[in-house]
């Protein structure tokens, strides 16, 4: 038997010893567990991409943590009662991160009104049926580069993180980044079960006090307040035609991403309606980032790391996201509680980041064996060339992109964008009679 015909039966077999299934109702108190297990797994990507974006943010900070917890606290809700209805895990979408980093200079009304654009486009192929149309450019080639740039991509953001200076000499920090990085794969290697799935929490959770025991220094938790309501919503401003361009290209990332995660979990658990559900979930997916748009924060997408969760904890039930999002919800009311919990020092930001993209390109490899994708060097040609423009871009002086035409800048200096319309152009029109043939 194949190997990979065994791991499918392995899972299969798994998936009907679970002790609840997905549209059964567990006990209020195991619903409570299974949820605050959930959370475990969310909350770290939540606090990670808002304390990048805090960065910038600056004062704003804490509030746009509390806007990204009310989205993400509503969508899960959603989508596990009305979109997909499966047991998959949101969070914010790393992709969309990219191309905010990007455009800053555009200023956050252009963004927030890309992203609503963007969201919407993708709600009206989703629920109007067009997606299937879409779906076409996303081969094997394409799926590679796009898992591959969203984590080269960020390396200039990684680096400035592991890097930073201040009371903390760089050095220090880049040493101590290094560190931690080598015990969390260590822990990788020997844990097991939803102690591996929740790794980046007790990555950011050590790493903090680590950090915090041998530098003595702790960025004070002060003036804020318990219960308090974000501000700094609808910032907008007209659309800007390069921004646009270039989010709707992350949007294209994105939905492939979505599609993946619902039919991945979808076949997993043997759900009924695929076709529906994928229509839902992605519909709601868009409308989520409509939303997102109008609270001025990074929209959301399916994460597709809830296998590991529902083998390590024997239960499959969607119902039990309803506790996280009901938490996050209400976490998203105080500020004291949400800037408690992201009080992380910048290194380990960046070591987790290194470690969740290392899972990205690990993804990425698995893609093109599962795929056979590389049978000559015209193969890998498709592959490298976007990979390696994207990340050349990626680290672009800003003193040199400034000089580009305000309306391509967001285009031609955004190296997620420019590697996806690279990868786009050789996978289906450079080498196209190439990739038919390898097809057949």
């Amino acid at each position: 038997m194949p190997i990979r015909d065994k791991f499918k039966k392995i899972v299969h077999l798994m998936i009907m010893y679970v002790k609840y299934k997905l549209d059964n109702w567990p006990p209020p108190l195991e619903m409570l567990v299974f949820g605050l297990q959930w959370l475990a797994v969310i909350i770290p990507t939540i606090l990670i991409i808002g304390a990048v974006v805090g960065s910038i943010h600056g004062e704003s900070y804490i509030p746009y943590l509390q806007k990204l917890m009310i989205l993400m606290g509503i969508m899960l809700l959603v989508q596990t009662l009305w979109g997909h209805k499966l047991p998959l895990v949101i969070g914010p979408a790393t992709v969309l991160l990219i191309g905010v980093l990007a455009t800053l200079d555009q200023g956050a009304g252009a963004i927030n009104t890309s992203i609503i654009i963007g969201g919407g486009i993708l709600a009206l192929l989703a629920g109007g049926g067009l997606f299937k149309y879409v779906e076409k450019l996303f081969t094997p080639k394409v799926i590679i580069v796009i898992l591959m740039l969203i984590a080269f991509t960020l390396t200039p953001t990684i680096l400035n993180l592991i890097t930073a200076g201040g009371i903390v000499a760089p050095v220090n920090n880049f040493i101590f980044a290094l560190f931690l990085l080598l015990i969390a794969f260590i822990a990788h290697g020997f844990l097991k079960g939803l102690w591996k799935s929740t790794l980046p929490l007790w990555i950011m959770l050590l790493g903090s006090f680590g950090y915090y025991g041998i530098f003595k220094v702790m960025s004070p938790v002060q003036d804020l307040s318990v219960v308090a309501l974000p501000g700094n919503f609808m910032v907008l401003a007209v659309p800007d035609v390069g921004v646009v361009i270039a989010f709707l290209i992350c949007f294209l990332a994105l939905a492939i991403n979505d599609l993946g995660s619902i039919q991945a979990i979808g076949s997993l658990l043997k759900a009924d309606k695929m076709k529906d559900r994928v229509r839902r979930g992605i519909t709601t997916t868009g409308l989520g980032n409509v939303l997102a748009g109008f609270l001025g924060v990074i929209g959301p997408v399916n994460y597709s790391m809830s296998p590991g969760i529902i083998f390590s904890t024997k239960c499959a039930s969607r119902f039990t996201l309803i506790p996280v999002g009901i938490i996050l919800l209400i976490l998203s009311f105080s500020p004291m509680a949400i800037g408690i919990m992201s009080n992380i020092p910048s290194p380990v930001i960046g070591a987790v980041l290194i470690y969740i993209m290392t899972a990205q390109i690990g993804a990425a490899l698995l893609v093109s064996v599962e795929n056979n994708v590389f049978t000559s060097l015209d193969d890998g040609i498709i592959i490298g060339m976007p990979i390696l423009l994207g990340t050349v871009l990626a680290f672009l002086p800003p003193t040199l992109s400034a000089q580009l035409p305000t309306i391509i800048r967001p285009i031609i200096a955004n190296g997620f964008v420019m590697g996806i319309l690279a990868v786009l152009l050789l996978e289906h029109i450079i080498y196209r009679d190439k990739s038919e043939e390898n097809q057949e």
